[in-house]
């Protein structure tokens, strides 16, 4: 793991860093005491996790967190402040952790496990992608739908988050202009019939649910990145770049909301 530690006074640096360099987790540790130069270090590097002090007079830990987050996405940030009452906004920024100064080995070392233990990827056998360009994985493996129009329909009933959804509904998805015909029943039925026959090919049929004429997912059958961001998961949110489904128009209103959601957390 490697880490970049950030404070304007020099003691507190070597300090944080003498720390971080006890830990046997830790593989690399270097100090700044101007964000500007520890920046362009976490643009090269793509470190572990950033370590900050919040009160800084040339850029502040709050602001250099915000530029961290745009470069580096996938580095964890650590505040590291005397004053309390940072805290709201430094999780606001989706912070994985807080440590007050003076700060201990112990509670270091408590902070540098929990990052350890979230940057652990999900392991699910089952995993639906929504942010970006839809897709279903099986052990890593992307599943190929033989129609698109099924690949469609799962991707809008994952939208509904397991509610259930009439086949008149699931048509006007689909279809957007065009009429119920008696034609278009058996146009739907054959796209359902496909999209059954490719989650039994896969072995994952667990995963839709069809009663009563109604359709479904089954949430709790799979991992997806939608719903761990509408649970609040922190990579979850940070993985988010703006970009929901975007090859069906009807995924527009999720991805606004979503943008707003990110925006005030």
């Amino acid at each position: 793991m490697k880490i970049v530690c950030v404070d304007d006074e020099r003691l507190i640096v070597d300090l944080t860093v003498a720390l971080c360099r006890e830990l046997p987790e830790v593989s690399d540790a270097r100090g700044f005491t101007r964000p500007n130069e520890a920046l362009e270090c976490i643009k090269a590097e793509r470190p572990d996790v950033a370590l900050l002090d919040i009160d800084m007079p040339a850029m502040n830990g709050l602001i250099l967190a915000r530029h961290i987050k745009e470069s580096s996405p996938d580095t964890a940030i650590l505040f590291l402040t005397g004053y309390a009452e940072y805290a709201v906004e430094a999780f606001r920024l989706h912070a994985s952790g807080y440590l007050m100064k003076p700060v201990s080995k112990e509670h270091l070392a408590e902070e540098i496990d929990y990052v350890l233990k979230s940057k652990k990827p999900q392991i699910s056998h089952i995993s639906v992608r929504t942010f970006g360009e839809f897709g279903v994985f099986v052990d890593g493996k992307a599943v190929a739908f033989s129609r698109n129009k099924a690949k469609e329909l799962l991707a809008y009933l994952v939208d509904r988050q397991g509610v259930a959804v009439t086949r008149v509904a699931a048509f006007s998805v689909l279809w957007e202009d065009e009429e119920y015909s008696r034609a278009k029943q058996k146009e739907l039925d054959v796209i359902i019939r496909s999209l059954k026959s490719t989650l039994a090919e896969n072995g994952i049929e667990e995963i839709f649910e069809m009663k009563s004429g109604s359709l479904r997912v089954c949430p709790e059958k799979f991992e997806c990145d939608l719903y761990r961001f509408l649970k609040g998961d922190v990579n979850a949110i940070n993985s988010y770049r703006g970009e929901y489904m975007n090859a069906y128009t009807w995924a527009v209103l999720t991805e606004s909301y979503l943008t707003r959601r990110g925006e005030r957390l």
